[in-house]
């Protein structure tokens, strides 16, 4: 059986259809960590309260957080946003490590690796950036 060929517009190569498969893995596993991580922000866990406390802006960052975590999350799963909201996300992480630098520094390993492998997302789907902005 032939492996098809999938072209990526955004001049990123092409891709196999293993690749395509293992990328859209990464994207649903990815989700499925940002509704993990959004539904706690949501319910008030103490952890949650406290960091976002240690922060100081206020515990409305929590939600909004938790909002864009969702968003994301459901970006990843629709072709049309996968690259943008991979994006999103890549600056959702940023904000998280800084944030885990200063309050619990051995967890911003976690937010450098997902933002590591967001940001290998977003350039595979580099194709739906552009397209969004009508480039």
């Amino acid at each position: 059986m032939a492996e098809t060929r999938t072209e990526n517009p955004g001049n990123r190569g092409s891709i196999g259809t293993a690749g395509t498969i293992v990328l859209w893995v990464l994207q649903a596993l990815l989700a499925v960590v940002f509704v993990m991580a959004a539904v706690p922000k949501f319910l008030g866990d103490p952890t949650m309260v406290a960091t976002f406390e240690a922060v100081g802006v206020g515990q409305w960052l929590r939600y909004v957080t938790g909002v864009v975590e969702i968003a994301g999350a459901i970006g990843l799963l629709v072709p049309r946003f996968t690259g943008p909201a991979a994006l999103g996300l890549v600056g959702v992480m940023i904000g998280a490590t800084v944030t885990n630098l200063l309050t619990a520094p051995p967890i911003a390993v976690v937010t450098v690796v997902l933002g590591a492998l967001l940001a290998l997302v977003a350039w595979r789907r580099w194709s739906s950036v552009r397209a969004l902005l009508g480039r």
